[in-house]
């Protein structure tokens, strides 16, 4: 398990190059690196794997393996090539949410499938172009926080800005 705090370049060129590249969806892979990274540094800043106060997210993305087993129970179930795709990632491992913890790579495929599923496919809503931190914001917020999440689209944006470097 690698530390990933402070090195946000580190954890796209180890960690989502792979994992966006392997899943084959994005013909923009800039755009979905940025969605990526500014989740896992808005959800646990590179650092926390569990949530913190015992909460039941898991891993750098802060996925609740509520989430996980639906994605696999009700998506990737009726689509076999991406499934595959996706259980690369495990080594021959069972499909369990504890995976999101340690395996970064797992986890980064499937916050790129929770996004695909609920902002491509149910909300016919393309991944915002590269750069529009902001449409990533709000992005993040529709479709990987919710509504009724605690996070806002400015703490999306100054976590960027904190980690990554002010937007331009």
């Amino acid at each position: 398990m690698t530390d990933y705090q402070g090195n946000p370049k580190g954890f796209v060129d180890e960690v989502i190059t792979p994992a966006l590249e392997a899943l084959g969806l994005d013909g923009d892979l800039q755009a979905a690196t940025e969605l990526l990274l500014g989740t896992a540094m808005q959800e646990s800043g590179l650092v926390f794997r569990k949530q913190l106060g015992g909460g039941p997210a898991r891993g750098l993305f802060q996925m609740e393996p509520a989430t996980h087993d639906d994605i696999w129970a009700n998506f990737l179930k009726f689509r076999a090539a991406l499934a595959a795709k996706v259980r690369q990632f495990l080594a021959g491992r069972e499909v369990d949410a504890e995976e999101l913890i340690d395996n970064d790579r797992y986890a980064a495929a499937m916050a790129r499938i929770q996004y695909y599923r609920m902002g491509q496919i149910v909300g016919k809503d393309p991944v915002p172009d590269a750069t529009d931190i902001a449409g990533m914001a709000d992005y993040w917020k529709t479709y990987y926080n919710t509504a009724g999440g605690a996070g806002a689209p400015a703490q999306f944006v100054a976590n960027w800005e904190a980690h990554h470097g002010p937007i331009a």
